[in-house]
């Protein structure tokens, strides 16, 4: 389940609204709407831990593997960076799609992938964050 599903499934439950979730956790009603309907992701790590809060689950499970390694790649190199690590998670998704890899072989992949990802960043310094 996407994160966006995640937070429209958890609102649900509590009965509130993405107006009132966006108030409880200090972000705009497109903010929400943006998770939710557009698959979006917050920019920052503090944003996961008040939705989290506010709709009683842990952080951890707003916050898998592949949309950490995504939120990460946004925090070091800015949008594009997430845009990257998005992208390259779609394609490793899709690698696996209907494949006969084992679970445990593909998680080992996906992680060398990332690492790979987060190499290659430090050798090309051009598409950090300035500032």
């Amino acid at each position: 389940m996407k994160f966006g599903e995640k937070i429209k499934k958890l609102r649900k439950e509590k009965h509130i609204t993405q107006a009132q979730l966006a108030e409880a956790v200090g972000l705009s009603s497109r903010a929400v709407q943006d998770y939710e309907i557009k698959g979006s992701y917050p920019k920052k790590r503090e944003t996961y831990e008040a939705l989290a809060g506010v709709l009683g689950c842990e952080v951890n499970y707003l916050l898998t593997e592949d949309e950490e390694f995504i939120a990460e790649a946004g925090e070091k190199y800015g949008y594009r960076g997430r845009r990257q690590a998005d992208a390259l998670i779609a394609q490793i998704n899709g690698l696996f799609a209907g494949g006969e890899m084992p679970d445990e072989d593909k998680e080992y992949l996906a992680q060398a992938v990332q690492e790979a990802f987060w190499r290659a960043k430090l050798e090309n310094k051009k598409y950090s964050k300035k500032g």
